[in-house]
């Protein structure tokens, strides 16, 4: 019998990779083969070009994955459901990693198999294991430049489904989201979509917005990487000049508050965007070279600097 947890110990590290690969064929084997998989996914450099190869395991880990969907739906999701769908998810990601899988994966639309995982609305633990494993995937595929990439993306309507998470996801899930709306936008067909619907723009900048003003205590481990998305995607939504008065009313000044401002001085391109969204909000013209540090005044907010 093969055993997945049990791959004899060899000083080759494929026929280790194909051992466990082949004991996720079997049900008997498969949990545990998943497992050790998963576990060990950044130490096989092949491991995502043998997964998409191997015959019926993509199939495989699919069936594990779209098995959760009924417990999704009826709150019936067990430890171990989601513990499984979860390294098959991560495999997932392996595979859209890979420069010579990536884009075989999207053709195949593999990944909209995940976004039943990014439109709940619970951010109950199990959920959010789901959400956060299936942003990961797709975070893996924005973070790429290329327009097939992206064009794929835009196609499967991913905006929703990330604005959904930036609303009911805890900390990690908004910041991966937000991130793979920053990567969409720093694309020109990205930032064109936006702004073609005007609710469409509108629902980016006032969810944008609603994130800013829920930040907390709770956001501190991920809050310069949240921060840092957060004022990409403004800084791109304001160099359209057109809209940029009425992106003025949604940008928080909260987030020109000084201690958002230090969180973010360790990084100068950050702090350096921080700066050019002010720029932009100040005027809806080009900003000069010689642009203050001020925002805009605001009957609302006494217009902190950043220095």
């Amino acid at each position: 019998m093969v055993s997945g947890a049990a791959a004899p110990a060899t000083s080759n590290p494929s026929a280790r990779v194909r051992y466990l690969i082949r004991g996720l064929a079997s049900e008997e084997t498969r949990e545990q083969s998943l497992d050790v998989l998963c576990k060990n996914r950044l130490a096989y450099d092949n491991l995502a070009v043998l997964l998409w190869h191997s015959f019926g395991i993509m199939g495989v880990l699919l069936k594990i994955i779209t098995s959760a969907y009924r417990p999704l739906l009826s709150d019936g999701l067990t430890e171990n459901a989601v513990t499984q769908a979860c390294n098959a998810i991560a495999l997932f990601q392996c595979v859209a990693s890979h420069p010579d899988t990536r884009i075989p994966f999207i053709r195949a639309t593999m990944p909209v198999y995940l976004y039943p995982f990014l439109n709940t609305m619970s951010n109950e633990r199990s959920y959010e294991c789901l959400r956060i494993t299936s942003l990961g995937v797709i975070g893996s595929l924005a973070k790429v430049e290329d327009p097939e990439v992206i064009e794929y993306l835009l196609s499967t309507q991913i905006f929703p489904s990330c604005l959904r998470c930036m609303e009911v996801g805890k900390t990690l899930s908004r910041t991966v989201s937000t991130f793979i709306i920053y990567r969409i936008l720093l694309s020109e067909k990205g930032l064109k979509y936006c702004f073609v619907l005007a609710e469409r723009y509108l629902s980016v900048s006032q969810c944008l917005g609603k994130l800013v003003e829920n930040l907390g205590e709770d956001d501190a481990e991920h809050l310069p990487h949240l921060l840092k998305n957060i004022i990409g995607c403004y800084l791109r939504l304001s160099e359209n000049e057109r809209t940029r008065p009425q992106l003025l009313s949604y940008v928080p000044w909260k987030l020109l508050d000084h201690k958002y401002a230090n969180i973010v001085r360790s990084d100068p391109e950050v702090l350096a965007d921080l700066r050019q969204l002010v720029c932009n909000l100040r005027t809806s013209k080009s900003c000069t070279t010689h642009c203050t540090d001020e925002p805009p005044a605001s009957s609302d907010s006494p217009g902190p600097s950043i220095p």
